[in-house]
């Protein structure tokens, strides 16, 4: 019996998704893992004090900022920066072990971090960021999630200008102008990204089945 495409080894791919606060990134994420089973939340460390809508373990690890400094300068982190005055961080460990074991993992972080995980695992990433369709609607959206101050929201305006300065440097670009054709794109980039070539290295093996298949007499 033919080997099907599911059974073909497969190194896991890193989905970034990077966007100003407000612009929709959290949204999709939750929805890619809720209909996605092959993709994993990449669990950040965070110093940040946790939200009432937030679990700890699940959303983030929240940890002391001492505790933060331990892990960076040990270099557990493959990646870390600072956003509105506190620090997060992505765990090396879990996620070395899920590409090498052919997991998807879905990293909701920001073009500072983006920027070291391309450094070090650039073949791995696929990287993604989601504008808003204005800078009206994006602080249309912060009022209406009325979970941050005004101060924060001012701060968050002020700094979503410098963040989508980094656009050009993600491979995909989407305009979350529609929150259902915008998670479909997102969609159509995760499936694409799975079916490259340079991320199946059991395709050589595979490949080599066909070719040493005998097909019985004509």
């Amino acid at each position: 019996m033919a080997q099907s495409e599911k059974s073909i080894r497969r190194r896991g791919l890193m989905l970034v998704i990077s966007s100003p606060s407000g612009a929709g990134k959290s949204t999709i994420a939750r929805n890619l893992l809720e209909n996605d089973t092959g993709l994993e939340m990449s669990v950040s460390v965070t110093t940040r004090s946790r939200r009432a809508s937030e679990i700890d373990g699940v959303h983030y690890h929240f940890v002391s900022e001492r505790d933060f400094a331990r892990l960076r300068d040990t270099d557990a982190l493959l990646e870390w920066a600072e956003v509105h005055g506190n620090f997060y961080g992505t765990l090396r460990e879990p996620a070395e072990i899920a590409m090498a074991d052919g997991r998807d993992m879905l990293f909701d972080i920001d073009w500072q971090g983006a920027q070291q995980l391309g450094d070090r695992m650039r073949a791995d990433m696929v990287s993604i960021f989601v504008l808003p369709p204005s800078l009206r609607e994006l602080k249309a959206r912060l009022l209406r999630r009325a979970e941050d101050s005004a101060k924060t929201i001012e701060n968050r305006l002020a700094n979503a200008r410098i963040e989508i300065e980094h656009w050009v440097e993600y491979d995909y670009i989407v305009v979350n102008d529609d929150l259902g054709r915008a998670y479909a794109d997102i969609r159509a980039i995760v499936d694409a990204e799975r079916l490259r070539r340079d991320r199946m290295p059991g395709l050589f093996d595979f490949v080599t089945g066909l070719l040493d298949e005998k097909t019985g007499d004509a």
